[in-house]
């Protein structure tokens, strides 16, 4: 299979891992990247649009018009997703979970990544061989669930890649040229995970042009005939 990327998508483009991702795209000749994010970031790249929006998918294409769905994107990524923020933070117990928790959780880790997957049949190309991806964590696995903890983050990352696994049986209908990725970036230095850097052993903590760049070279080799692909920065595969 190869890969001919013009249109990208970046859902969560004001994310350091999502900023990596638009940079290296960019510097591919013709490839043109949309940016999805709540603020405005600093790239300016003639071949950058960027687009202010709270990750509402039918707002975003409705305000933006018909351009977006022009595009026929060649690429998506969806970055995405919260560990922690001023309203969560991981639970290290059973007593710890709340409602609040726990609607937090889905509503950005599950709910905002689902419309915008509800939304591929319009914005991927048909024509040539596509990629979705979502990004995940090796805590979304059921089975290879050793430490337990961290509830709502856990059941939310699993939820994910349960959409994403029943998407992918559609689209081979529906697009079949379309193959969907769920990728766990391992832990990267970003403020996502400033607050559990120091149980990170020697040489795990990882850049975010690294991850960036590790996804972007294996993206081409991962074909739509056995997607949905649950991987790692290594490519991977993790058990559901």
């Amino acid at each position: 299979m190869t890969a001919n990327y013009k249109r990208t998508l970046v859902i969560g483009a004001s994310s350091g891992l999502a900023r990596a991702i638009i940079t290296q795209t960019l510097q591919t000749p013709d490839n043109h990247v949309v940016g999805v994010s709540r603020a405005l970031n600093s790239i300016d790249h003639p071949r950058y649009q960027h687009v202010i929006s709270d990750y509402d998918a039918e707002l975003t294409i409705e305000n933006v018009g018909s351009d977006i769905e022009d595009f026929k994107f060649d690429q998506v990524f969806c970055c995405v997703g919260t560990l922690h923020d001023d309203v969560v933070f991981p639970e290290k117990k059973i007593e710890d979970l709340s409602p609040t928790q726990l609607n937090h959780y889905f509503q950005v880790n599950v709910v905002i990544p689902s419309m915008w997957l509800k939304k591929l049949p319009v914005l991927l190309n048909k024509k040539t061989h596509t990629h979705a991806v979502f990004f995940s964590a090796r805590v979304g696995s059921i089975s290879d669930n050793r430490l337990g903890g961290w509830y709502s983050y856990r059941a939310t990352k699993s939820a994910l890649n349960s959409l994403i696994k029943s998407a992918q049986i559609e689209l081979k209908r529906r697009l079949p040229k379309t193959a969907l990725v769920l990728y766990h970036p391992g832990t990267v230095d970003t403020p996502l995970s400033k607050p559990f850097q120091n149980n990170v052993p020697n040489g795990k903590l990882f850049t975010p042009q690294f991850s960036a760049e590790q996804l972007l070279t294996m993206l081409p080799t991962l074909s739509e005939n056995q997607a949905p692909h649950y991987i790692d920065w290594q490519g991977k595969t993790i058990p559901w």
